[in-house]
């Protein structure tokens, strides 16, 4: 086993967190990590209001006695969800591990704070990790531009910005974006993370809810199956590269760029959602990190983390043939 300040702060056995996906962080999934030894993650706002989160919880409270988290990520729109309720019904029905994202997130964070909650605030950038650090966080997630989703403006990979993290941060982190299995947990333990988050591999098991068509994609593409949109826009998101998010592209190139109510046909949040449920991975937007080049299968959960955690200790283990007690000999010149 791998123990880390993740591992005991969660009462998990891999520090593994499932990330907050929409239409894909659901009870089945949730459940199946948590029962697997990660922490598993239902997303609040793939429930259409807090008493079907409410519902949510305890479907998943009925498929798994482990410890699992709600993910709230605060998004910019003109008609904000109610946040405060999502986060008032999860704290009644007893959840006590957070997953926080976006901006603003003061107000929630003291909220969960307050009621002596576990939050893991998710940051693409070193300054917005200590600003967070200083609301009192927990655990700090570090999103690499690698990431699935929203990677943030300053485009640094997680190389740079884990390493980064170990110079300047004072509280645990975990790594975030463009790791699917043993390796990119042992880099990221390397880098000085305490845990990884996961979320495009999670995609790919099959407790997963979605469509069998789309998990096969995922085995089929390569890790250059991946683009950016909203890059105008400033709110860079990283999708699957298909039809439709290569005329997003197309249309934010034209000369005198873009507005968005040109490109909101097509990326609006049902039609990508119907990606999952009727398989067609052409139909809308969907998420996807470059790890898709990583996978390939789609094993149940347990047998997912049952592999990263042998292969994971493999890995270390080799690491260790490195050393050599020998004097080194300097060379003559």
């Amino acid at each position: 086993m791998i123990s880390t300040h993740l591992t005991r702060l969660l009462d998990i056995r891999v520090p593994i967190v499932q990330g907050g996906m929409q239409w894909v962080g659901l009870p089945p999934l949730a459940a199946a990590v948590s029962n697997a030894g990660g922490l598993g993650i239902l997303t609040a706002l793939s429930q259409p209001s807090p008493e079907a989160l409410r519902t949510a919880i305890r479907e998943t409270r009925k498929l798994t006695s482990n410890n699992f988290g709600v993910n709230l990520t605060l998004l910019p729109t003109l008609v904000p969800p109610d946040y405060e309720g999502y986060a008032r019904v999860a704290v009644e029905e007893g959840v006590r591990v957070f997953e926080t994202a976006g901006n603003n997130p003061g107000p929630l964070i003291r909220f969960f704070k307050s009621k002596g909650c576990i939050v893991i605030h998710k940051c693409t950038t070193i300054r917005h990790a200590k600003s967070a650090a200083k609301m009192g966080v927990d655990v700090l997630s570090i999103d690499g531009f690698e990431c699935a989703g929203h990677p943030g403006e300053e485009d640094i990979g997680a190389l740079i910005l884990l390493a980064r993290a170990a110079q300047e941060l004072k509280i645990p982190y975990i790594a975030s974006g463009g790791i699917a299995d043993a390796r990119g947990l042992v880099a990221a333990l390397a880098l000085g993370a305490c845990g990884v988050n996961m979320g495009t591999r999670f995609m790919c098991t099959v407790e997963s809810p979605i469509h069998q068509n789309i998990k096969d994609k995922i085995i089929a593409s390569s890790e250059q199956d991946t683009t950016h949109i909203f890059r105008t826009f400033h709110n860079t998101a990283r999708v699957f590269k298909n039809k439709v998010a290569q005329e997003v592209v197309a249309i934010e190139r034209r000369p005198g760029g873009a507005k968005f109510e040109d490109v909101r046909h097509l990326v609006a949040g049902a039609r990508g959602r119907l990606v999952y449920d009727n398989g067609d991975p052409e139909y809308g937007i969907w998420s996807a990190s470059g790890v898709i080049g990583l996978i390939t299968d789609s094993p149940t959960c347990e047998v997912l983390l049952r592999r990263i955690e042998r292969e994971a200790e493999e890995v270390i283990g080799g690491l260790a043939t490195l050393r050599s007690d020998a004097t080194p000999v300097k060379a003559k010149l």
